[in-house]
């Protein structure tokens, strides 16, 4: 019996994620792109919207090929992993101006994974936050204000090309992280 395309992304995750922990706690990396997924499956995203979701970092953070990600898991999944991976060659500046632009000009499933993402980083830093103070900023490569512009650029976007529930809640996060010191 095949696995289901679910199944196969979380066993990429799994593998690929499995020695890497988060940079704002150092909780095991897994949880996160779990968190995302589930994110979606509450909002009846496809199968392949959420095997995107559990591997949407595995471009960026590994050495795993784009071609084994479509054999695995399909054109249509690594499409969507695909633009919401950042190109690292690329300074940061650059690199996120670049991912705004795709995350505007792309689709509702590409958005969709791109802001629950953002809505679970967003969580994690608030935590964090309540936990470190200020010091969370430190571990963010350019600090506050351009992790928050980085934040209030994606808000923009989202809420001007799409309308969905998952704007409301991120919209509500960026203003309680907009008030950290």
């Amino acid at each position: 019996m095949e696995l289901s395309l679910i199944e196969k992304a979380t066993r990429i995750a799994v593998n690929v994620h499995k020695e890497q922990v988060r940079k704002s706690d150092n909780s095991p990396y897994i949880v996160h792109p779990f968190i995302v997924a589930l994110e979606l499956v509450k909002y009846n995203f496809s199968d392949f919207v959420v095997a995107a979701a559990l591997c949407h970092d595995v471009l960026e953070d590994s050495d795993f090929s784009e071609h084994e990600l479509v054999k695995e898991l399909g054109n249509e999944t690594i499409e969507i992993i695909k633009v919401v991976s950042e190109d690292k060659s690329l300074e940061w500046e650059e690199r996120k101006e670049a991912y705004i632009h795709s995350i505007r000009i792309s689709s509702e499933n590409v958005k969709a994974v791109s802001i629950s993402d953002k809505i679970h980083n967003a969580k994690s830093l608030l935590n964090a936050y309540s936990l470190q103070g200020k010091k969370t900023w430190d571990n963010f490569n350019r600090g506050r204000d351009k992790t928050l512009w980085f934040q209030n650029e994606m808000l923009k976007v989202f809420k001007e090309t799409w309308k969905h529930p998952l704007v409301d809640e991120y919209e509500k996060l960026v203003g309680q992280m907009n008030n950290l010191d």
